[in-house]
């Protein structure tokens, strides 16, 4: 199996602020994921189910034969890479960066959700008092929006335009469900909330 996630300080692309992939453009998420594992998974199979990076070390240990942990995030990704793709598998991918402003990376703090269209970003810009990151100066919250099929380079942030204001709601609304599901704390409100 060959993985890529991120080579610090090399990647380069339209986001030089990014190198290290602490943020979530597109280019950042489709990472390449290589297996052979003869018998299981058919030469020249590909697949586009959103599998997670926290999906890695389940499916390791699932093709070590080891159990998996209850308490580790993720679930073996083995069924799904050899095209047998499970009915409950999450449609998303959920992605945090916590570390604000930090010395390695200096990238804001955020978090986001992607399916296979769309992509949902809230920049908090807030250190939460972790050591490693640092305080606001005049960093304001924000959202963005991007249609990843329509604008794939994500230059048009479409948070609030009304065409877009159900898939905003729906993106939100599975946001705030995979951040509970996982037991993350937002630093905004939840949908609908008062």
């Amino acid at each position: 199996m060959y993985s890529v996630e991120d080579i610090p300080g090399r990647v380069t692309s339209m986001y030089p602020a990014l190198a290290g992939s602490v943020a979530l453009p597109c280019r950042m998420l489709k990472v390449p994921f290589l297996a052979r594992l003869p018998g299981e998974i058919g030469a020249g199979t590909t697949c586009d189910a959103i599998v997670s990076n926290v999906d890695f070390a389940p499916t390791f240990l699932d093709l070590a034969g080891v159990p998996i942990p209850s308490y580790m995030q993720g679930r073996s990704a083995r069924g799904t890479i050899a095209g047998q793709v499970p009915g409950d598998l999450p449609k998303e991918a959920y992605h945090r960066y916590w570390m604000h402003k930090d010395e390695s990376h200096n990238a804001f703090a955020h978090y986001g959700l992607r399916d296979h269209r769309y992509k949902l970003i809230y920049w908090y810009n807030d250190d939460l008092d972790q050591p490693g990151a640092h305080p606001s100066v005049d960093e304001q919250p924000e959202w963005e929006l991007f249609d990843c099929e329509k604008d794939p380079l994500e230059l048009f942030n479409v948070y609030d335009d009304p065409a877009y204001a159900e898939v905003r709601a729906e993106m939100t609304r599975k946001l705030d469900a995979r951040m509970l599901e996982i037991g993350d704390i937002p630093e905004h409100r939840p949908f609908g909330a008062q």
